[in-house]
């Protein structure tokens, strides 16, 4: 699945907020079992993370005979979102599974790009904890 982004929100009434992006629920919940088929325990330790956001390439991306020459290899489109809210949704599909909570996130690496043929959509996240003083 494409990574979904998070950040914006509308008011639905009585105080109520809701994400604008449908797709958010989906994509954090994927997240969220990921992390969690890991089986590592949740952490409290400052860490470093590292996202690669991959999506599918649009069509127009190839020809006949495969992949266009002049196809872009980085995503730099707004429509599929930008690189801090797709980070933010996640860093919260992470909180409660291998993280308590997002704050322990001292360092962060993001990168969005096209999947390659052996690839499918989705993010590639490493989590490496610092090591205590």
């Amino acid at each position: 699945m494409d990574p979904a982004t998070q950040g914006s929100k509308r008011h639905v009434g009585n105080g109520i907020m809701r994400e604008t992006n449908a797709r958010l629920p989906a994509w954090r919940s994927t997240v969220a079992n990921a992390a969690l088929a890991t089986n590592h325990p949740l952490t409290a330790a400052p860490v470093s993370i590292s996202i690669v956001f991959r999506f599918l390439r649009p069509k127009g991306h190839f020809l006949k005979s495969g992949l266009s020459p002049k196809a872009p290899l980085h995503l730099t489109s707004k429509q599929k979102g930008d690189i801090d809210k797709l980070s933010r949704a996640v860093l919260d599909a992470l909180t409660g599974t291998l993280l308590h909570d997002d704050s322990q996130v001292v360092q962060l690496s993001a990168h969005k790009r096209y999947t390659t043929q052996q690839e499918r959509p989705g993010a590639l996240i490493t989590i490496i904890p610092f090591a205590a003083n």
